[in-house]
């Protein structure tokens, strides 16, 4: 064991939990209407309790259990095997267990943003306990478990290069959305402002910070990868958010505080597969790409589609991590042929199974509130309180 890179990792994972709370919370409730923000809080914390039970119970066994194959097995349930001296590289496996619990978390919680504002509580804890274990916690294994998309898997010798998550966390994120919020159909009151911009900012900064241990941990030690990973890291973030906004300045006359941040966001999610294997310049070059390309991808599914993903998550995250994924192979990191491979054995496996869920959730607790219940605010409707005493 390295007592560093154990330390470094230690840090990492409490700055990735720190994204989802409460970072990912307080972004998406001040995007929503007021009478909403407490059940996006509920939605957010809930699922980060609840993913971290079922990664202890199942997910770390199928996601990082016997090398090989489409799934790890349960070889590994409940920890079954790891001890206080079990290591996985230079750190103790118990922590590699904690550290990609994080992930677990977040990645069903950015889903929440498809559907805020419409959905029962019950759907949103069966729909995303399942799909973890059907969804994430296979994808995991396939690429970061030694699966059929890693070195030596489907793709040949050179598998796939997904540094820390843009097919893992962001193309299962964003096309599970997509699959919901098409399912759902819009809001009754699609186009109500977000109720507190200030909340959507120290969210969108909390999340910044936090990316630092979501992608320099993923190095899994104290090295020059992990800091050249958050540099870069950094540096499309930035290059996202002002190319976010000079695309607005430049399409609607003005630059909005919202826009800045969800540039913020595009960057970070862009960079995310490719923060292991570039420099700072291609940083900045994916960063000011990702910027456009996500805003433009915004208004592809809202405008055209018409398709109510009411905090943009596959625009954002979905359309991010699979340009960033593109990125890795055209800078020479990676094959083409496992990059696109990847991303559409991936995106089939998503798609497919997010809509058998939907239905067959749909089936055991409601998928959509009824329409007094929305109008009238889920924070009332479903759990009794509300965030303020005067409700927009």
């Amino acid at each position: 064991m390295n007592a560093a890179d154990t330390a470094f990792v230690f840090t990492a994972t409490a700055l990735v939990l720190f994204m989802t709370l409460p970072a990912l919370a307080l972004f998406y409730g001040g995007l929503v209407r007021a009478r909403n923000v407490l059940s996006v809080f509920m939605h957010v914390f809930s699922l980060a309790c609840l993913m971290s039970i079922l990664w202890l119970v199942a997910g770390y066994s199928i996601a990082f259990g016997a090398p090989g194959g489409w799934w790890g097995g349960l070889s590994r349930v409940f920890l079954n095997g790891v001890t206080t001296d079990s290591l996985t590289g230079t750190i103790p496996e118990i922590l590699f267990f904690g550290f990609q619990m994080t992930f677990a978390i977040i990645t069903p919680a950015l889903i929440v943003g498809a559907y805020a504002e419409r959905v029962g509580y019950g759907f949103v804890l069966l729909f995303s306990g399942l799909w973890m274990l059907i969804v994430y916690a296979p994808v995991t294994h396939w690429i970061w478990g030694g699966g059929v998309l890693a070195d030596g898997g489907l793709f040949g010798a050179v598998g796939t290069r997904d540094f820390a998550g843009g097919i893992v966390v962001h193309e299962t994120a964003g096309l599970a959305a997509l699959v919901i919020a098409a399912l759902l159909g819009p809001r009754k009151n699609r186009h109500t402002p977000p109720h507190q911009p200030g909340l959507v900012m120290m969210g969108a900064a909390m999340l910044w910070v936090g990316w630092f241990g979501f992608n320099g941990g993923s190095a899994l030690a104290a090295n020059g990868q992990a800091a050249m990973a958050m540099v870069v890291t950094h540096l499309s973030a930035a290059a996202a958010s002002l190319s976010w906004i000079a695309w607005e300045r430049i399409k609607f006359g003005r630059a909005s505080m919202v826009g800045l941040v969800t540039g913020t966001i595009a960057g970070l999610a862009s960079i995310t597969p490719a923060s292991g294997y570039v420099g700072p310049l291609a940083a900045v070059v994916i960063g000011l790409v990702a910027g456009v390309l996500c805003q433009e991808a915004v208004n592809l599914v809202r405008n055209r589609l018409k398709i109510d993903d009411m905090l943009d998550v596959f625009a954002v995250h979905g359309v991010g991590g699979i340009f960033g994924t593109i990125m890795v192979a055209a800078l020479g990191a990676g094959s083409w042929a496992a990059q696109l491979g990847a991303l559409a054995v991936v995106g089939v496996w998503t798609l497919a199974a997010t809509y058998a869920l939907v239905r067959l959730v749909g089936l055991v607790v409601r998928l959509r509130v009824d329409a007094e219940s929305e109008t009238n605010g889920l924070d009332l409707s479903a759990h009794g309180e509300r965030a303020y005493e005067l409700n927009s």
